[in-house]
């Protein structure tokens, strides 16, 4: 299985708490995502914030405007620090992805480390290189420049 790895610094100029509080709603992630994905969280959450073994359910459409299910575990929380989400089921073969947040002057460097594999092989290789790595390209810019919007 071949693993990629993409990796974003986004500065955010608020304070490391607001940060935190944000990113660590699951009920925000939707602010942040392009509308053309459909995403819809599916899981019933009362304002909680994230902590190990919390399961989160989406209806997504990450490619060709296919919905398909999406579940991610949050496996990892040290609080004001870094979150790790992973994909329980959907459409990659694996998806570890990395939240730190680090208090530098004016604000907060958030980091995003994503390592991810796509299934079927050869032909999931040439995809992810013909469209897939593209996408997540996309998606992250889309999210920087919310971000930028959300935080002025």
């Amino acid at each position: 299985m071949k693993i990629y790895t993409k990796k974003y610094n986004t500065f955010i100029p608020i304070s490391l708490s607001e940060a935190w509080d944000f990113f660590s709603s699951p009920k925000n992630l939707a602010k942040i995502t392009p509308p053309k994905m459909g995403f819809v969280i599916t899981s019933d959450f009362n304002n909680e914030k994230m902590y190990p073994g919390m399961l989160i359910t989406y209806k997504v459409s990450p490619l060709l405007g296919l919905k398909m299910d999406w579940c991610t575990e949050i496996t990892h929380v040290d609080d004001k620090k870094y979150f790790v989400d992973e994909q329980r089921f959907g459409p990659y073969s694996m998806w570890h992805h990395q939240h730190h947040f680090k208090a530098v002057e004016g604000g907060v460097e958030m980091i995003d480390i994503i390592d991810y594999a796509i299934p079927m092989g050869v032909l999931g290789r040439l995809m992810n290189s013909i469209l897939i790595s593209s996408e997540i390209e996309n998606i992250f810019s889309f999210r920087e420049k919310k971000i930028k919007e959300l935080f002025r």
